[in-house]
């Protein structure tokens, strides 16, 4: 049975009459009598009782009317629903992670989100680099923010971010008035690390040539921690300038720009490419896209008073 079919036999029913029903529903008698056949075959039961011209619901008729209404009406209520979505997107939409950027960068974009999308509801997934791609990638993530470059054919990948991996250091340290710092001075200090990572990866290339040398005090995965290690003196860090902006404002610590080249962090917005993008996920993509721009004007490497 389609939705046509039940139409037809409820005009039928509201107007008593099969030639009616045929006007209204702009189609002969003849094809309105052949889908109440298809209807009474598929329920097994006559519908309807004929006298002459005049028709009237059998038993069974006035039972199925009942449920052929309902089922109409969820049809008419299922598609304002969807419609309402154009005007009211709803729904769910999970965004995976790092802490850093959990931090630092979503709470803006969560923020005007909400504020333009009400009815979305925002979730996070907290993981490390590899596994935002992998939450994405596997569908269990709408959307990821991870640092570039990202080698995955199924993902859409927009560049959002741009900024600086510093080094850290507390206010006083020998290397705070420094506005470029090469490896082979920092293995004067012992290091805090970060245990994993894209940027992990690059710091290890930029301190290879004096790997024999350096001194590594701790590995850790939290942003917070080192910023609050480093401010407690226990060693030279590593991070985004972005992510330490406050701090270096506040005089507690210093960044510099790690020399002979700068050590650029590009941070990108990814999702699948055969998903199809609902009002509220193209909405995400623009905030992001408007917001996150915002920030990284705002989050260049900070100046180090000389």
């Amino acid at each position: 049975m389609d939705f046509d079919q039940l139409h037809t036999f409820l005009e039928i029913v509201r107007l008593k009459s099969f030639s009616k029903a045929a006007q209204t529903c702009y189609r002969t008698q003849p094809a309105i009598s052949a889908q109440v056949r298809q209807l009474e075959q598929e329920l097994r039961a006559d519908l309807f009782e004929r006298f002459g011209s005049r028709i009237s619901l059998t038993t069974a008729g006035r039972i199925f009317a009942g449920h052929a209404e309902q089922m109409l009406e969820l049809r008419r209520r299922a598609q304002d629903t969807i419609a309402e979505l154009e005007t009211n997107p709803r729904g769910e939409l999970v965004i995976a992670a790092n802490e850093a950027t959990c931090i630092y960068i979503l709470p803006t974009v969560f923020s005007v989100y909400r504020g333009l999308f009400p009815a979305v509801q925002l979730q996070v997934d907290r993981s490390y680099a590899t596994r935002v791609v992998e939450a994405v990638a596997e569908n269990s993530a709408d959307f990821g923010l991870t640092q570039l470059p990202v080698d995955e054919k199924r993902l859409q990948v927009v560049d959002i971010h741009k900024d600086e991996i510093c080094a850290i250091v507390p206010a006083g340290h020998p290397l705070a008035g420094r506005k470029m710092v090469e490896a082979q001075e920092v293995t004067e200090f012992y290091l805090l690390l970060p245990k994993q990572g894209k940027t992990r990866t690059r710091l290890n290339q930029w301190l290879e040539p004096v790997e024999e040398r350096i001194r590594i005090s701790m590995e850790l995965d939290s942003t917070e921690m080192m910023k609050r290690f480093v401010i407690a003196g226990l060693g030279v860090s590593f991070l985004a300038a972005s992510n330490c902006r406050e701090e270096v404002a506040a005089g507690r610590l210093s960044a510099i720009t790690l020399a002979p080249e700068p050590m650029v962090r590009r941070l990108g917005l990814i999702y699948r490419r055969d998903k199809a993008l609902s009002k509220a996920a193209l909405g995400f993509i623009q905030v992001v896209m408007e917001n996150v721009g915002e920030v990284s004007a705002r989050s260049r490497a900070p100046k180090v008073v000389a």
